[in-house]
């Protein structure tokens, strides 16, 4: 069982922590009473699909054996805007895999998987939100090269 604590701070502001003493601040945007000194807590949904996948996603390319140098996921989220509770509708995510003679199909097929069988997070996710993938493979520079 994992477990948790939030703890809340002043105005809007929350600390969380886990059993490990790994912390988090969050905290709402000036329009809503907060300071804007943290992540809103809706936004860790979008941390969360990013980290699980990018976890699967990198497992599984090294046992692919593709020499990898970096994953990038940059995700967007739309909410529902007509009615409560503003939920995410739609996520994106957008993989940027770069490495040396990163194969493609393996990336596809990398992320194929993680959507299907591996995220917790997106599986949790999937029966409510519309969840759309894209990616690209980016070679990457010897080490000391210029770049241009």
């Amino acid at each position: 069982m994992d477990t948790v604590r939030v703890r809340w701070s002043e105005n809007r502001q929350f600390i969380g922590w886990d059993e490990a003493g790994h912390g988090i601040v969050m905290d709402a945007s000036p329009a809503y009473h907060g300071e804007g000194t943290g992540i809103r807590p809706i936004e860790l949904v979008l941390y969360g699909i990013a980290g699980c996948t990018a976890m699967d996603v990198i497992s599984i390319l090294e046992k692919k054996r593709q020499d990898v140098r970096g994953v990038e996921i940059v995700v967007e989220g739309d909410q529902r805007t007509d009615e409560y509770p503003k939920v995410y509708t739609e996520i994106r995510l957008h993989y940027i895999v770069t490495g040396f003679g990163v194969s493609e199909e393996a990336v596809r097929r990398s992320i194929e998987l993680s959507e299907e069988k591996y995220c917790s997070v997106g599986g949790m996710l999937k029966p409510h939100v519309r969840i759309a993938t894209s990616y690209e493979v980016r070679e990457a520079r010897e080490p000391n090269t210029p770049s241009r």
